[in-house]
């Protein structure tokens, strides 16, 4: 049985994927073999041996340190695109918002309730929040990822002009782009012509402050820039000098900062932007299942720190060999196994810039002696065995 703590709490659909005969789950479980986690920070974390897999149920992975659960062995999956329609949602949510004054409306209208001249102040009033209609106008979409693509998509559909950024789409994803979606190769044009920005890209060393004063300098005076992304991709110094110049309409996002939550034309939610009961339960639903293929046949689907590797289903003993991706390791496993006559029937190498996977199904059970010993070698992270109907 393998044991999986939550150091959060997830939705209950993992039952029908980890059912309980095979896998203890909980938050207090002692000895996990692997992790579920959310948002809670692991960075501080001591990584333990036994750990073989990590499984973040959403896209960002800020919270976990993915190298040093590299070099333990520990594969670390996340769930993209499990969120990515809730995301849409509330983008469609905030393009309105920062089109329509809808906020500063609702807030208004709180604040005089207790008028008895009501209706006549509101006739009077609503004046003030007139704004331009999303149809006609054009979005620029930076980064089309699964949620980049939804939003593009939905732009369209509300008859905007998209523009869609991202030099490193993916197939599958180009292929769900409608084709009414102009595909720009610089991201200056985007800026340059859109009425709305709205940002769809991780967070690396690359995008951090992406837009800081020079590209929001870039951008269209007057056009609002949009936030369900991550907090950090914008310079905060600069969007508020921005819209108190007038260079920005408004800035939408769901990541409050405390510098710009008493500035005009800013409107904040408190990162809701996966919070639906459906997003919750699609990622756990991902997640679980990846975890189920690594832990029963050593199938890599989604890893942000190892190679994927598709396995078949597990018909001999199966060894698992998470490495160094550097010259030798390789011959060095194939000469362990065949010092023993072990032959070997399957072999599957995979890499990822440091990191590698090596998968090995042999004629016979190995000796238990013959897998430390492969394990000690300088350039091996971690080794397992995986055996048919276990």
């Amino acid at each position: 049985m393998y044991k999986i703590r939550n150091l959060n709490p997830i939705s209950p659909v993992y039952r029908d994927i980890l059912p309980g005969d095979k896998y203890l789950v909980g938050p207090e479980v002692e000895g996990a073999d692997a992790i579920i986690v959310r948002s809670a920070d692991m960075h501080s974390l001591p990584i333990e041996d036994k750990w073989l897999c990590v499984g973040r149920a959403g896209v960002g992975v800020n919270n976990i340190p993915l190298d040093k659960m590299a070099e333990k062995g520990v594969v670390v999956f996340n769930s993209p695109g499990a969120n990515a329609n809730a995301v849409k949602e509330l983008v469609v949510a905030a393009l309105l918002m920062a089109s329509r004054r809808i906020a500063e409306g609702i807030q208004w209208t709180k604040d005089n309730a207790a008028d008895p001249d009501l209706a006549k102040l509101v006739e009077k009033g609503k004046k003030q929040f007139v704004g331009p209609e999303l149809s006609g106008k054009t979005l620029g979409v930076i980064g089309l990822g699964a949620i980049g693509v939804m939003v593009a998509n939905t732009g369209n559909s509300l008859g905007m002009k998209v523009l869609g950024y991202d030099p490193y789409i993916s197939v599958d994803h180009a292929w769900s782009l409608s084709r009414s979606v102009q595909h720009c190769t610089d991201l200056s044009e985007v800026l340059r012509r859109s009425d709305y920005v709205t940002l769809h890209l991780p967070l690396t060393e690359g995008t951090r402050n992406m837009m800081d004063a020079a590209a929001l300098e870039q951008m269209k005076r007057g056009a609002a820039l949009i936030n369900y992304a991550r907090d950090a991709l914008v310079e905060t110094a600069a969007v508020k000098e921005a819209l108190e110049s007038g260079a920005l309409r408004a800035y939408v996002s769901d990541f409050p900062v405390p510098e710009l939550m008493n500035v005009k034309n800013t409107v904040f939610t408190p990162h809701l932007g996966a919070s639906t009961p459906e997003s919750e339960d699609n990622c756990v639903r991902l997640i679980a299942g990846q975890m189920n293929d690594y832990l029963t046949t050593g199938t890599i689907r989604n890893s942000v720190n190892y190679p994927a590797c598709q396995l078949p289903a597990l018909k001999l003993p199966r060894v698992a060999v998470l490495h160094k991706n550097v010259p030798n390791v390789i011959g060095t496993v194939t000469g362990v196994l065949a010092s023993a006559n072990l032959n070997i029937e399957n072999m599957v190498n995979q890499s990822r810039g440091e990191y590698a996977y090596t998968v090995l199904d042999l004629s016979r059970q190995p000796d238990p002696a013959l897998l430390k010993k492969l394990e000690e070698n300088e350039n091996i992270y971690k080794v397992r065995l995986l055996m048919p109907g276990a």
